[in-house]
């Protein structure tokens, strides 16, 4: 049986994890959702939100949080067939839409995805420590040398695996949090605006204000395919379900506020930036920016550690370590271009056309029809790759990522797709016979 080897890299892939492993609370997927959320990346669509959609703060805010619950819901449900059979979530997927979908399109898409969030959460950070070099100590490294180094030393550490994810935030934590209540402290006091003033062109926009919702939700829901990743160590289902959807809201309700704010007094899409230079004391300005680097670690050990697992299942043959260092490297070289992070909202909603109608069809297939519970003939047939084709699942996926890509984007496709998918998939489920 996989154990973990005397180097503390862990050995489990596609394999159940031993009963006896399941150690994890509710407590500690808290810390890890929480340590996730508040990071350079996750800021973009809140602060888009306020300049380029022109959104108040406070409707930008709503609307951002408000698409973050609905996708923290789905993923949160979805972290339960972890907890409950050990199994890691693109693996399980098998049962959900069949082994052909899930290996050959669900598990590549959530490779791009988890790539594309690695590279912008390091570039954001990149920028970051090259501020802090430059400012206490005078000293210019360049970007790419720098963005290298973060990369790499992320990529290690979701080589060791959970083990390294739930020490590294439970670590983290107590710096992360004072970091956040010292940005809020310098926005409250040192920031000569009022709140009212900060964006005085902005207006409200009902179809903007669900683009955005929209693209908040599409940025998080595909966490459904991976959230079991994580859970598989949990006591329980009622832990992983409670810690991560706890962790998930409570962070990305930071996220969003602090996001929404800085956008508007000063334009930006980098708080941990803006706010270390406009305080008036440079240790204030110098722990932010510790806080900042200390997130975007967090965030990408877990990008990291999600986006190997997903490669493994398409290419099982790699085993988890290779697959691991496989995307670690790719991750690192995708790190070395900036304008990746500049793109950020035009890149989730190509990624949306796959993941939206993917994510609905999965969140279906496991409350609606499996209603929660996968039968031990259906495990076998996993693990035997008898799940050959979900023909309801292929032909839904199919039909609405053309939708999604033709669908005007003031008419917040993301939510429209996923709500549109789920009824397809329901009916068809009727009429198509799967295997």
């Amino acid at each position: 049986m996989a154990r973990l080897n005397k180097r503390n890299f862990e050995q489990f892939g596609l394999e159940a994890v031993p009963s006896t492993l399941k150690q994890s609370t509710w407590k500690e997927y808290a810390i890890i959702a929480f340590a996730f959320s508040v990071n350079a990346g996750n800021f973009l669509v809140p602060a888009l939100a306020v300049t380029q959609g022109n959104l108040p703060w406070l409707v930008a805010f709503a609307a951002v949080w408000i698409g973050a619950i609905l996708a923290f819901l789905c993923v949160s449900a979805l972290s339960i067939p972890g907890a409950l059979y050990g199994l890691p979530g693109q693996y399980i997927l098998r049962a959900f839409v069949g082994s052909w979908l899930a290996t050959k399109i669900a598990s590549p898409i959530r490779v791009l995805t988890s790539l594309y969030w690695f590279s912008v959460q390091t570039i954001g950070g990149t920028y970051i420590l090259q501020s802090v070099i430059f400012q206490f100590f005078n000293f210019h490294i360049p970007f790419t040398y720098l963005a290298i180094l973060t990369a790499s030393l992320m990529a290690y550490l979701a080589l060791v695996g959970y083990d390294a994810v739930k020490k590294v935030t439970r670590l983290f934590l107590p710096i992360l949090i004072l970091g956040q209540g010292l940005m809020l402290f310098v926005i409250f006091t040192e920031v000569p605006v009022s709140i009212e003033n900060s964006s005085p062109d902005a207006t409200m926009n009902w179809g903007v204000f669900f683009f955005y919702m929209s693209l908040a939700f599409v940025q998080f829901v595909s966490g459904v395919s991976a959230s079991s990743d994580m859970t598989r160590y949990a006591k329980s289902a009622r832990q992983g379900f409670s810690g991560m959807f706890l962790g998930n809201t409570a962070g990305y309700f930071m996220t969003a506020f602090i996001g929404t704010l800085v956008a508007a007094y000063f334009q930006s899409t980098n708080p941990f930036v803006v706010l270390s230079e406009v305080t008036n004391s440079p240790f204030v300005g110098l722990f932010i920016t510790i806080s900042g680097l200390l997130a975007m670690i967090s965030i990408n050990i877990g990008n990291a550690y999600t986006g190997g697992f997903s490669l493994l299942n398409t290419w099982p043959a790699l085993g988890r370590i290779r697959s691991a260092l496989l995307f670690g490297v790719v991750g690192i070289i995708l790190s070395c271009f900036p304008r990746l992070s500049t793109e950020a909202a035009s890149i989730i909603s190509i990624l949306g056309a796959g993941i939206v109608p993917l994510s609905a069809i999965i969140v279906v297939d496991y409350l609606w029809i499996k209603k929660r519970t996968i039968s031990e003939d259906q495990l076998i047939n996993v693990v035997s790759g008898s799940y050959k084709l979900n023909l309801a699942a292929i032909i839904t996926f199919t039909i609405m990522s053309i939708a999604y890509l033709i669908i005007p984007k003031e008419l917040a496709p993301g939510m429209l797709i996923f709500v549109s998918s789920s009824i397809v998939y329901l009916l068809l489920h009727k009429y198509v016979v799967t295997n």
